[in-house]
């Protein structure tokens, strides 16, 4: 009896995935010299593996590193002002702990883990502790959409109703003559088009989110039963999805930014359109590729103690940890913080689900900076990455970005830099996440910035705000 091993790369992603690949017993086909080499050779292949697995940080995938700062145009000086003003954030109790992460030119300048990932275990912050990413879930999400829509499967100006039929025919509340502002009344109207598969990509469909909406869609929401993403669901994303699509939309079709389920939408359109659940088509076509293999919708048994705690502001300063247990910050606003290792995992929220960490999303961002490439694998062309970019939503009135902002597919662009008030270039793209974690790309300065922590509320004491212009400040070429 003879041994076969899997193929070289099953090997390399059941490493990544924590798997020990096993032999596979097969008849021999003799004592010849083929088979003899045939043995030679597996020997040495396992014996590679051993040292592999005894060597985890061979597969840590993080980007290179610089060796000073100045190798890439950034001020060590500078860089140790952001240094110290996260360990003040910390000592002032504005946030428990963080992870911040620069890269210019595709090297590492700044890693820096800071103050506690769990006060009460005594846990400190580590360069790989493990965030729930909100909302940075989106931009993945989008570009999974875009990888099916090079595939030529779908046109940004297609019907969402060609793959999801329960969107045919939407309705759209409006005001009626008797209502106000404080004291509305809405009337149903037909829309006038169907949504799209760009309106999904750039917030302008009319769906909106419970916690986010205005009273009237957030009771809708509500009664619906509508999940948002943020709690334990025993149910699928195609469930929720029949129930939003039963209630009306806030705006007419491309008319409007509201800042809603839509991705989550989208993730179940890719779901449809790809035969494959959100997790598998993740795992399989972006995470494996670029080497995220610290990324999830739910973690592995192995993985949960990686998991930084939530933290509150507490009214009189300091600092209070989050139950495990539903939070309610008021009538719409319920999460839970154990949504990524309790309960089903049948749910996948393209819109708030991943867990990940700085060095894994950092990846993600510099193939996005790349132009759709990382170590030799492309996701997309270039040529799409410009496209998602792009501002898409021309001079619509961006309320969570601000002026001087726009919207490309998946994320915020600066359109003006002057209008924005924000450091940085026209053209950077940037998200963040409901749990105080933000991300930026700046194509010009060939610079990403990733700063994780988990805070509510969102963006407390300016954090996130701040470290965006000390990186950004930091640039000395």
């Amino acid at each position: 009896m003879s041994w076969r091993l899997p193929g070289p790369r099953a090997l390399l992603w059941s490493v990544l995935d924590g798997h020990v690949p096993v032999a596979i017993p097969r008849p021999a086909p003799g004592p010849d010299r083929r088979e003899t080499a045939m043995n030679v050779a597996a020997r040495m292949l396992v014996s590679l593996l051993l040292v592999l697995l005894l060597v985890p940080t061979v597969f840590a995938q993080n980007l290179p590193k610089a060796a000073r700062p100045e190798e890439v145009g950034l001020s060590t000086a500078r860089l140790d002002v952001l240094r110290a003003a996260l360990r003040d954030h910390v000592a002032q109790k504005h946030i428990a702990g963080a992870v911040g992460l620069i890269v210019r030119n595709g090297k590492i300048a700044y890693l820096d883990a800071v103050g506690m990932a769990d006060i009460e275990a005594g846990t400190p912050m580590a360069p790989d502790t493990m965030f729930r990413i909100a909302s940075m879930t989106k931009p993945i999400t989008s570009l999974a959409a875009m990888m099916l829509y090079e595939e030529g499967r779908f046109l940004l100006s297609d019907p969402i109703s060609r793959f999801l039929p329960e969107f045919k025919d939407p309705k759209v509340a409006v005001h009626s003559p008797g209502g106000s502002p404080f004291v509305p009344n809405y009337v149903l109207v037909p829309a006038k088009r169907e949504i799209t598969i760009k309106d999904l990509l750039t917030h302008t469909s009319g769906l909106s989110y419970q916690f986010w909406g205005r009273p009237y869609f957030a009771d809708l929401y509500k009664k619906a039963g509508v999940a948002d993403g943020l709690l334990q669901n025993p149910g699928t994303m195609a469930d929720n999805v029949k129930k939003l699509a039963a209630l009306p939309l806030t705006n007419q079709p491309g008319e409007a930014y509201e800042y809603g389920l839509n991705t989550d939408v989208l993730g179940r359109l890719v779901e449809v359109v790809s035969g494959m659940s959100l997790d598998r088509f993740f795992q399989q076509r972006i995470f494996e590729p670029l080497g995220m293999s610290d990324t999830y919708f739910f973690l592995p048994e192995e993985k949960i103690s990686r998991l930084a705690a939530v933290y509150m502001t507490a009214d009189g300063g300091g600092l209070r940890r989050l139950s495990e247990e539903p939070v309610t910050e008021n009538e719409y606003t319920v999460y839970t913080t154990s949504l990524q290792y309790r309960g089903a995992r049948t749910y996948f929220s393209g819109g708030a689900g991943l867990v990940s960490t700085a060095g894994d999303y950092a990846r993600f961002c510099q193939m996005m900076l790349n132009g759709g490439a990382l170590n030799g694998v492309r996701l997309v062309s270039r040529k799409t990455v410009e496209l998602m970019r792009a501002n898409q939503t021309g001079d619509l009135d961006m309320w969570l970005g601000g002026p001087g902002t726009g919207f490309g597919l998946g994320f915020a662009v600066i359109r003006d830099v002057g209008q924005s008030a924000q450091i940085g270039s026209p053209g950077t793209y940037y998200w963040g996440g409901f749990f105080s974690t933000d991300f930026w790309i700046d194509p010009q300065e060939k610079l990403v910035g990733i700063l994780m922590t988990q805070t509510r509320p969102y963006g407390a004491a300016n954090v996130l705000r701040q470290f965006r212009v000390l990186a950004t400040s930091a640039i000395a070429d």
